[in-house]
């Protein structure tokens, strides 16, 4: 009866992208984690995230150190401080001093940071060019997450389908070419 009825399969529904579990990306955490969404790099745990904002605001601090702005402000910062430390009486402290506790427990950075979020060592010094990363672990999680987002947005293109089969195509050419060449032992 009209135009509603049709022959034939039904249609499938087109199959819902989600992403797989996928580590951390936090140097400190590695953990396994189901993302919300494509882009999410890091688990929603709250230590976790505590330790990638610090991370943030490192580098944020370190940019902002950087321009001539941000270090005249801080030289004037310094500056103010060390005349109010003069200004004020010194106060005796005895030899049994607490431990401090908080953000004056920590250590201050030093600066440049290693790239990869909660990393907080030094890239390894290169005479080429400036390094970003301290170790090739650290580049290659950092590597590896961009190079997932990079496909994810394009696996939704046709350019981007066509350019996955060819590098599945290759990768499986590859594999089949190791495998026939692997040479005999000697008995």
């Amino acid at each position: 009866m009209g135009n509603h009825h049709v022959n034939g399969k039904p249609r499938s529904k087109a199959r819902e992208r989600r992403p797989r579990a996928r580590p951390c990306l936090n140097k400190g955490c590695r953990r396994k984690y189901q993302p919300r969404c494509w882009n999410q790099r890091y688990c929603q745990d709250p230590e976790c995230l505590r330790e990638v904002d610090r991370w943030q605001a490192a580098q944020r601090q370190a940019r902002r150190r950087e321009e001539a702005k941000g270090k005249a402000e801080h030289a004037q910062a310094e500056r103010e401080r060390r005349q109010k430390a003069k200004s004020t009486p010194q106060v005796a402290q005895g030899p049994e001093v607490t431990p401090a506790r908080g953000h004056a427990a920590e250590s201050f950075f030093n600066f440049p940071l290693c790239k990869r979020p909660g990393c907080h060592e030094h890239p390894v010094s290169s005479l080429r060019s400036l390094a970003r990363y301290c170790c090739l672990a650290c580049r290659q999680a950092v590597r590896n997450v961009l190079d997932r987002e990079r496909k994810w947005l394009l696996r939704g293109t046709l350019d981007g389908q066509k350019r996955r089969a060819i590098e599945y195509e290759a990768a499986h050419r590859r594999r089949d070419l190791h495998q026939h060449h692997i040479p005999d032992l000697p008995p």
